[in-house]
């Protein structure tokens, strides 16, 4: 006859051999690539169908094909996202500034001052929604964006000492630069958002016709503030 077992003194309870404690997966690397870049690029495809009022962070995941939360390590917020499609647009404008100076006449700072305004015609009409986001204030934060900021001082500076070097060489006739460089950029602004509002069909300003008519009205400008030549 088998004898029950003994229960074991408490204490002393016999345990079963455990199983070696499982270890939390390892943090796998993600695996994306740039997922930043791709969020950017994202936006700005839905600034170009719909605008910037299209731009949503989940909408920017969604195209990226990430999960919702994950854009928020780059872009806590919309803001945030806003911000970099609006550096990203300056850079753009920027390239388009550059390009045109580095074509523009030697020793001729009317020339390049003329180089400055229709590269800048040029860029706004290309491209009007990226013009949009950073000519506007509202849909970003200008005064918080140090690289759109310093980007614009130096766009400022440079126009100050081109018109400053054709004052120099006499090439001027209109003595206050300052007036003569905001009477400027109010033409071609005034000029771009006449287009990208649709306008200029109103003043008998043919699609055909826009761009001849923006270098014309560069041209007519500068023909207004410069020193005629001396007749020989």
């Amino acid at each position: 006859m088998r004898r029950p077992a003994k229960n074991p003194p408490i204490g002393r309870r016999s345990a079963k051999p455990r199983p070696p404690a499982a270890r939390a997966p390892a943090a796998k690397p993600y695996h994306h690539g740039d997922l930043r870049r791709v969020l950017i690029d994202a936006a700005m495809q839905l600034v170009g169908e719909g605008g910037p009022e299209a731009v949503s962070v989940r909408e920017a995941a969604r195209r990226a094909g990430v999960s919702p939360g994950a854009p928020f390590r780059h872009f806590p917020s919309r803001d945030a996202l806003m911000n970099a499609v609006a550096e990203e647009a300056q850079r753009g404008f920027r390239a388009e500034i550059e390009a045109a100076l580095a074509d523009a006449p030697a020793g001729d700072p009317l020339g390049r001052f003329r180089c400055l305004g229709i590269a800048y015609l040029r860029w706004a009409m290309k491209n009007p929604t990226h013009f949009e986001i950073i000519s506007s204030r509202r849909f970003f934060d200008h005064d918080r964006s140090a690289g759109i900021s310093s980007d614009n001082a130096e766009l400022i500076g440079l126009t100050e000492r081109t018109l400053a070097e054709a004052f120099s060489a006499g090439r001027l006739a209109a003595r206050d630069l300052k007036q003569v460089q905001i009477a400027g950029r109010a033409l071609v602004y005034g000029f771009a958002r006449m287009h990208i509002d649709g306008h200029l069909p109103r003043w008998g300003v043919a699609e055909a016709e826009i761009e001849q008519m923006a270098a014309d009205i560069v041209d007519l400008f500068i023909a207004g503030i410069a020193r005629p030549a001396a007749k020989v």
